[in-house]
């Protein structure tokens, strides 16, 4: 089986986390810290090879009310250059909620707001990935 890669696509900072090889659990992998979109295509087509990835799962972010907003639009544009440039099947996946629960979860463990700013991202790319591979 191959491993899904989540990702959680901001302007400034990436979330990845990956699939287990059984695609039941989504481990955090790294959060980027790059504004470039097409350098993290770059170091998420490398991911893909190294971790025998099938799949990517972008996190949607619509709003409330469900459409899709400039932030959407963005993140549209970022799936379509990945899935052209890995040559990988991308799906889009309701992040709504996800940054604010990962926020949630870091306060819970004790994180402080200075050191949750790294982490949050990753979180929320393990949200988005587990949430996904729940509906399978």
């Amino acid at each position: 089986m191959k491993r899904i890669i989540g990702v959680d696509y901001g302007e400034a900072r990436v979330g990845i986390a990956a699939s287990d090889l059984l695609g039941i659990t989504a481990q955090g992998l790294d959060t980027l810290h790059e504004k470039d979109s097409s350098k993290v295509v770059a170091h998420l087509c490398a991911l893909a090879k190294e971790l025998n990835a099938g799949e990517f799962v972008v996190g949607f972010p619509k709003n409330m009310n469900g459409t899709v907003g400039e932030r959407g639009e963005r993140t549209q544009a970022f799936a379509k250059q990945l899935g052209e440039m890995s040559g990988i099947p991308v799906k889009l996946w309701d992040e709504r909620l996800t940054s604010s629960a990962a926020h949630g979860v870091l306060a819970e463990s004790g994180v402080s707001g200075k050191n949750r700013k790294g982490a949050v991202d990753k979180i929320a790319a393990v949200m988005i990935l587990q949430s996904y591979m729940a509906s399978l």
